[in-house]
């Protein structure tokens, strides 16, 4: 009897707090249940996207092995129209860029490499970018837009990329002692596994090698 009488007191204990804080504990439930459904719903469409903007962006890498740029364009437009923050229209964009420019459409190479340089979903999508701004802009001799360019914020790993580049201006600009500079200054960047640390040495041993005694400093700004 002593412990039905302990229970029926445990039972109304639990009524009681129940009545008393039931209902903000269901709202409480229901609102969890809303977050992780939502959370579930998030995650399953982001998936959903990725997979779909997966499937275009082989789409626009068959029709670059197949030299297909018209299809290039095309099949890039779409991914960026419809999934412009992912990784995948920036690299689209790369790719369709590069495939213009092979044909000597620079007007749509320079804007395909425009949007990822200012819309790209990733700090080092936008340099790579801008860094081939610059390589377009050295044919076209526009020698204060590549500095521009070049002058502008980069991600730290890319420091050597643009040095050996600003070389590459002032080389063609005949400023061959400092261009000598910017390439030594390239290389004491460059790791010794950096893949375009053999170019720059060619580069600056073509020039005549180590940096002459009498040249300025490497210049940060035109």
């Amino acid at each position: 009897m002593a412990y039905d009488l302990e229970e029926q007191e445990q039972l109304d204990t639990l009524k009681a707090w129940w009545k008393q804080y039931g209902n903000f504990v269901t709202w409480l439930l229901i609102a969890a249940l809303a977050a992780f459904a939502g959370w579930t719903g998030y995650n399953n469409y982001q998936q959903k996207q990725s997979l779909e903007a997966s499937t275009l962006y082989d789409e626009v890498q068959r029709a670059v092995t197949l030299k297909d740029n018209a299809k290039v364009q095309a099949a890039t437009k779409v991914v960026v129209d419809k999934f412009g923050r992912t990784s995948y229209a920036s690299m689209a964009s790369l790719a369709a860029a590069k495939s213009a420019f092979d044909l000597a459409d620079l007007q749509t190479a320079k804007a395909q490499l425009n949007w990822v340089a200012e819309k790209g979903s990733s700090a080092e999508f936008k340099a790579i970018a801008r860094l081939r701004l610059t390589a377009i802009a050295l044919d076209e001799k526009n020698f204060d837009e590549g500095f521009k360019i070049l002058n502008s914020e980069f991600p730290a790993q890319f420091e050597a990329d643009v040095l050996d580049r600003k070389a590459d201006f002032l080389l063609a600009q005949n400023k061959v002692n400092d261009a000598r500079g910017a390439y030594k200054a390239a290389l004491d960047k460059m790791g010794e596994k950096h893949s375009g640390r053999q170019l720059v040495q060619i580069k600056l041993d073509a020039i005549g090698g180590p940096l002459e005694a009498k040249s300025d400093a490497v210049p940060v700004k035109k």
